[in-house]
């Protein structure tokens, strides 16, 4: 076998291994992210993978990032356009994954309503059939309609003066 038909192998090898490296990257920021969504069922053993996934995830990113990195280098000179292109695709993928599960994204869907505003239950335009959550302490009650509680799933509030915290 020639100089050049290794080259070859050793770049198709090399384009392989950057390939497979950005696509498990991109899986230690996918897997918990799909696993773990509102409004959908969740097994005890997906979320326990999910839940590992994200604790491993920081580190084996980091290694990925590095590993394209080192790959990067060693093809960038003597490759065109096209996996240069490719190259910079692998490596932004990978960065944004490294820094996407140092976040806690999972905190970003609890938007938690400021200020609550209450009308007179006469003049709530809830539907009959509409669900809410109620709280009663001593005198005063409030009622939160499930609807809203799902999207923002947490409310500060003061009820007959105690300060309560209401989630869905």
């Amino acid at each position: 076998m020639s100089t050049q038909q290794l080259n070859r192998a050793d770049n198709r090898g090399a384009r392989g291994l950057l390939v497979v490296l950005t696509i498990f990257s991109l899986g230690l920021f996918l897997i918990p992210a799909f696993i773990i969504r509102p409004f959908t069922h969740q097994s005890a053993i997906g979320l326990r993978i999910a839940l590992f996934v994200k604790w491993i995830a920081p580190t084996l990113t980091l290694l990925a990032l590095l590993g394209v990195l080192a790959i990067a280098w060693s093809l960038w000179q003597r490759s065109s356009w096209l996996l240069r292109s490719g190259i910079i695709t692998s490596l932004l993928l990978c960065l944004a994954s490294t820094v996407m599960v140092q976040q806690n994204y999972f905190e970003w869907m609890f938007n938690p309503i400021k200020a609550a505003g209450f009308v007179a239950p006469g003049d709530s335009h809830l539907d009959d059939k509409e669900m809410v959550m109620t709280v009663k302490i001593g005198p005063e009650a409030r009622a939160y309609p499930i609807v809203q509680m799902a999207y923002h799933h947490i409310l500060n509030d003061t009820v007959a003066g105690e300060p309560i915290v209401v989630t869905y």
